[in-house]
């Protein structure tokens, strides 16, 4: 059976690079700056540089979005932001992001470069990241008004907001890459949510199944509430790579989400699912065992969370003990509503890890306990640890460790035969 990515990749190879380089009329500061350096001090920037990109700008869009994508992206570490924009990981060309909190220019200036890459005229590639759903603006504009803008142009001699859905519909067919940001763009979240008044949907309800970038690349997504900021830049630096022609296209799942992040569940990775093997839950908050049964989904939600950490390897929700609401899933967050709920399978789940967990839970107690003791201490039958009483093993637990032991040897002794 083919796998979507590698029907994905034959659709790629088929569309050549075309860009014209290096980019000579850019607005962006950073940019300009980079090509009017001396050519020997562009030569020692550009040492381990062995592709054909230069730069590559990165045009960031927000909707319905509460920004905590931005905030997660510029903490990450593995590749940081900072390290991206520099241009200093060996192969990748500088990133130039146009973004409209982080960037130096404002205003026209500003806009201006989104509309250089919307006419075809901005002569390097371009890579769109969108935070944020989208909104339907056929709603707001029945009322006069618009959900999300950037920009403006004069309608009948006054100045109108342009919806960032316009200029997601403008700026994604010749984009490199789309690259959708946060759960809210890779599948609608909150905003898109049952009851909602705008009509927002993901990034590829609003593209549609057929869209491919200018590379033949169907919409990349980012899950994430917010997301890890390192599974933005690991992708999009992954992503880069490929366009260098120095790595093959990133893997990804039917859903466009990097395969190699969101492959396993929370549950297989969390610092807590040994209790769960042995049917021990937390009954309250702030407890130190499983949190199934106070409204952990982990168990089916692909997320790394628990793995990678929140920023620097650090936090994430299970790691410091809170429950996993599904925030990466597309389910989110209906079909996880009620929050901080049992969800309904532990009636299944839990039962019956608690049956086989009680057993093993007894026996593992056994070999800690004898694995806790020296040899020795079994000929004198004396453990001299002046911190506390040790309790010699019973009859039934001797008994049953002197037949693990003989197992466990068995084999060794006939190898050495």
């Amino acid at each position: 059976m083919t796998s979507p990515n590698s029907l994905v990749e034959t659709q790629v190879r088929e569309k050549p690079m075309e860009w014209v380089l290096p980019p000579e009329h850019l607005l962006t500061s950073s940019a300009a700056g980079y090509m009017d350096l001396e050519p020997q001090v562009r030569a020692r920037e550009d040492k381990f540089r062995t592709g054909p990109v230069e730069i590559v700008h990165v045009l960031w869009l927000a909707g319905m979005s509460c920004d905590g994508c931005s905030v997660a992206v510029v903490g990450a570490t593995s590749p940081s932001i900072e390290s991206l924009l520099t241009g200093s990981l060996p192969g990748l060309p500088k990133v130039v992001l146009h973004h409209p909190v982080v960037s130096v220019e404002a205003g026209h200036e500003f806009v201006r470069n989104f509309e250089l890459a919307a006419e075809g005229k901005l002569t390097a590639p371009y890579v769109v990241a969108y935070e944020g759903s989208v909104a339907d603006e056929s709603l707001a504009a029945k009322t006069g008004g618009y959900w999300c803008g950037l920009g403006t142009r004069m309608v009948n001699g006054s100045p109108q907001p342009i919806s960032t859905a316009e200029w997601l519909k403008r700026l994604a067919p010749g984009a490199a890459a789309t690259i959708a940001v946060g759960t809210c763009a890779t599948w609608g979240g909150v905003p898109a949510a049952v009851g909602n008044v705008t009509g927002a949907m993901s990034v590829m309800d609003f593209l549609g199944a057929d869209y491919r970038s200018a590379l033949g690349l169907p919409v990349v997504n980012i899950p994430g509430c917010s997301p890890i900021g390192d599974n933005f830049t690991e992708t999009v630096a992954a992503v880069l790579l490929f366009l260098e022609g120095l790595g093959p296209l990133p893997e990804f799942d039917e859903l466009g989400r990097p395969a190699w992040l969101f492959g396993e569940t929370v549950h297989r990775n969390c610092v807590r699912a040994g209790y769960y093997e042995e049917g021990v839950f937390a009954k309250k908050y702030g407890d130190k065992e499983c949190l199934v049964e106070i409204g952990c989904w982990g168990p089916v939600v692909q997320c790394n969370i628990t793995s990678r950490g929140a920023i620097n390897h650090l936090g994430g929700c299970m790691n410091t003990g809170g429950i996993c609401i599904g925030c990466t899933m597309p389910g989110f967050p209906d079909r996880f509503a009620p929050f901080y709920a049992k969800p309904p399978g532990t009636i299944f789940s839990s039962n019956a890890s608690r049956t086989y967990g009680a057993v093993i839970r007894r026996l593992r107690r056994v070999t800690t306990q004898f694995q806790n003791r020296e040899p020795r201490w079994g000929t004198t039958g004396a453990v001299p640890s002046g911190w506390g009483h040790v309790p010699k093993p019973g009859l039934f637990n001797r008994a049953l460790h002197f037949f693990y032991e003989k197992w466990q040897t068995m084999g060794s002794r006939a190898r050495r035969k």
